[in-house]
């Protein structure tokens, strides 16, 4: 074991360590500027432990009811042999889904064991051997549908699984995702948040299957960019499918990575007695936590267990109220400098000038506004 691994496991415990998936490291892309969440999720710590035990547990997950109505849409849309998800792809990418296709189910022979790590060796490697077989593309190839390959990438030294729904080679003369969503596509519209999180997810898988081809000495350009995301159209069963462009996503995924990758930079920064330890007493973890820094914003709510923990820690910071107030304020870090400002009470530094004369604007429209109120 090198010392950077004993270090990672000193902190975390001494357990194993927590594995990525792929909703877990498209989380890490979320929030890059945070040293905290890089250097717990490079230990692979226990985070919803830690949550729990310094009293701010983590309050997001799906549902039961989300999971199985996303598994029931999926079946269907697979349905025939893919047939009319072949189909709907083809569409979308404008070329003829009318030739002939092949689908290959590479997790059939996995299907009611339970997952070890022989069976998800099994796996990855006819994933590999597949996938490699189906570049490069030649124009009389026929269409090839994927069924849950299983790819690999390497998250802070874990070697970590992902699993996309499904993989389409040679349409449009690429590889391109396909992603399965159960949240509707309602008049053309889509919840953004929820298109949002399903682009970064899928850029994990992009990246992926980048990396899977370029190991194979085929180009990685052969993946497009442009992921094939399908959903229920309006409030029915009905599949639609649409575009997402995940180059912005693919830039800042590879941001994250490389920085975890340098894990030995964050470690030279932590306290000697850092711990991330679930079993260590709550204030020592408090402690622990409090003395690397966090870059909380409310969208971590959604997407990091300590998150209630940091909001905590940051009630009366700017940061709190979210991304857009804090470029806003143009580095005015705190709610009291904020009120000092706007009271005019504090001049403020030389570089907090324009926020203060905007903060000092506000007030005025704020008092004129309450002043022209009926008693």
């Amino acid at each position: 074991m090198t010392s950077t691994a004993r270090r990672l496991a000193e902190i975390r415990g001494g357990g194993a360590p927590r594995r990525h998936n792929a909703r877990t490291t498209a989380a890490l892309t979320g929030n890059p500027g945070c040293d905290r969440r890089a250097v717990l999720d490079s230990a692979g710590a226990d985070k919803p432990g830690l949550a729990e035990r310094v009293g701010f547990p983590a309050r997001f997950g799906q549902s039961r009811f989300a999971i199985t109505r996303g598994n029931a849409f999926e079946a269907l849309v697979k349905a025939d042999g893919g047939a009319e998800l072949l189909r709907l792809v083809a569409e979308r990418l404008g070329v003829d889904s009318t030739g002939p296709a092949t689908w290959t189910d590479l997790g059939a022979e996995d299907r009611g064991d339970p997952p070890d790590a022989t069976a998800q060796f099994g796996r990855a490697a006819r994933s590999r051997a597949a996938l490699a077989a189906a570049a490069p593309v030649g124009a009389d190839d026929p269409a090839a549908l994927f069924d849950h390959p299983l790819l690999g990438l390497d998250v802070a030294g874990q070697r970590v699984h992902l699993e996309p729904d499904l993989v389409a080679a040679r349409l449009a003369g690429r590889f391109h995702v396909v992603e399965i969503k159960s949240f509707p596509v309602i008049d053309g519209q889509a919840d953004p948040g929820k298109v949002a999180a399903a682009a970064i997810q899928s850029a994990v898988y992009v990246l992926a299957l980048r990396e899977l081809l370029a190991a194979e000495g085929h180009d990685a350009a052969l993946v497009s960019s442009d992921v094939v995301l399908v959903c229920p159209r309006d409030f029915a069963n009905r599949p639609v499918a649409s575009l997402v462009d995940v180059r912005k996503q693919l830039l800042v995924l590879r941001r994250q990575l490389d920085r975890m990758a340098r894990v030995d930079d964050l470690l030279a920064r932590l306290p000697a007695d850092f711990t991330a330890d679930p079993s260590t007493d709550p204030e020592r973890l408090r402690r622990s936590l409090t003395s690397v820094p966090a870059r909380y914003a409310p969208d971590c709510l959604a997407a990091c267990e300590l998150a209630y923990f940091c909001r905590h820690e940051t009630r009366a910071e700017t940061a709190a109220l979210g991304r857009p107030v804090r470029e806003a304020l143009g580095g005015v870090a705190t709610v009291a400098e904020v009120l000092a400002l706007a009271a005019g009470s504090d001049p403020g530094a030389p570089g907090q000038a324009e926020a203060a004369a905007l903060l000092r604007a506000a007030a005025r429209l704020r008092a004129d506004a309450l002043a022209g109120q009926p008693a």
